[in-house]
């Protein structure tokens, strides 16, 4: 028997007290020696001969002890492989993860219900095991173990479970920690990657108007000296050359819309004229853009923006549409109780976004499927329709597709 059942004086439930204090004391540092050190303050305190923290690890489906008391019997049952518990394979701490219901026994090589290994190989006579809440939920069981029969009491039971929550609390509190560790180093990196690409950015719009200039001048020579080769190259190059104005003009929107300088010149549009352009760019007999609207929806915004949130969807749709299934712009007028608002939509047939990649699809350098950009063209989308004080939305399923929807409120000029 421990001393524990001599113990229920008031020096032994001051040491328990002390064992509890010193529990939430324990340096909020990595998970694994915080639980060790836990594992081995619950060792002393109960004369055990092993204690083990065990968390529920989804990827395998077992039981693992994170944390273990420094003991020879802990020492033996790593080198058995039992510091990792299958649910397959039963057992009584996987019945109490299972049922969080605590377990008591003096006699655990009688116990049917126990692991061989447990009672056999390591040499198991008593146990008590608890449920282990970590946050909201039972994360795992806190198992205090003896070779000897009959060693603990249930008061030892009942002690174990004011110990399981204080555990619970300290790695729950690791836990926060580390969470909070790992976003701080993210939004660090990230703000150093975003300020590092805005200086790229400057530096590269600076040598756009000189290579522009040039291919210019290559183009009309290649027409005046009635050179075709020529001539279909250097309009190539000026298309790459658009596509990268585009793409830095982008990253320089991103850089003003943090410095607080991006800015909208608004005007009265006529937003059909402007989407009848761009259906007539983009439409290709591969890959036709098909439009639907009134004859004429005039508004007050900025056509420049507009068209570039346009632009954006519509190239996304057609990127992930099968070739001859057409990408579907509609326009219409929308009464709303505090005034009309126009909408456009843009649809295509393609397999959908994955329901996991939606919540972040519009945060900056978020890629979506099967896309090879720097992810900050549905950023600035939103963005844009939000200065405008609208809105874009994205719907998206397997089996109809995607479709992204500008609504914007009509202003009148």
């Amino acid at each position: 028997m421990s001393d524990t059942k001599s113990g229920t004086d008031g020096g032994w439930e001051d040491s328990r007290l002390r064992a509890l204090e010193q529990l939430l004391a324990l340096p909020v540092a990595e998970l694994r020696p915080t639980l060790d050190r836990a594992g081995q303050l619950v060792s002393e305190l109960l004369n055990a001969d092993k204690v083990d923290v065990f968390l529920f690890e989804q990827s395998s489906q077992s039981l693992v002890a994170v944390g273990t008391s420094q003991t020879p019997m802990a020492l033996l049952q790593k080198s058995l492989g039992l510091d990792r518990m299958p649910l397959a394979n039963g057992g009584r701490a996987v019945q109490v993860y299972e049922t969080e219901t605590p377990f008591m026994t003096g006699r655990a090589e009688e116990d049917p219900n126990e692991l061989p290994g447990i009672k056999h190989r390591l040499g198991v006579r008593s146990s008590l095991m608890v449920p282990l809440p970590i946050g909201m939920e039972t994360r795992g069981v806190l198992a205090v173990t003896s070779a000897q029969s009959d060693f603990f009491t249930p008061h030892d039971l009942r002690f174990l479970q004011a110990v399981a929550r204080w555990v619970g609390m300290v790695a729950h509190r690791v836990e926060l920690v580390q969470e909070l560790t790992m976003l701080a180093v993210k939004q660090a990196r990230r703000k150093a990657a975003e300020e590092l690409i805005t200086v790229l950015a400057h530096d590269m719009a600076n040598h756009l108007l000189p290579l522009q200039a040039r291919i210019q001048l290559i183009q009309r020579r290649a027409a005046r000296n009635q050179a075709p080769e020529d001539l279909r190259d250097a309009t190539g190059a000026a298309a790459s050359l658009r596509s990268l104005t585009r793409l830095i003009n982008d990253l320089m929107d991103v850089g003003r819309l943090d410095q607080g300088l991006f800015s909208l010149r608004p005007q009265p549009v006529d937003l059909t004229g402007l989407v009848r352009e761009l259906v007539a760019t983009a439409s290709t007999p591969e890959r036709p853009v098909h439009f639907e609207g009134p004859e004429e929806l005039v508004t007050v915004a900025d056509p420049d923006r507009v068209r570039q949130v346009l632009e954006n969807l519509v190239a996304n749709a057609l990127k992930h549409s099968p070739p001859g299934r057409p990408v579907d712009i509609r326009l219409q007028l929308q009464p709303r109780p505090e005034g009309p608002w126009v909408r456009v939509t843009v649809r295509d047939q393609g397999t959908g976004i994955p329901s996991e990649q939606l919540p972040t699809l519009f945060e900056r350098f978020t890629r979506g499927p099967g896309s090879k950009g720097l992810g900050i063209g549905l950023y600035l989308a939103r963005r844009i329709a939000e200065a405008h004080g609208g809105t874009l939305e994205v719907v998206s399923t397997s089996r109809t597709g995607t479709c992204f929807g500008l609504s914007l409120p009509v202003v009148a000029g």
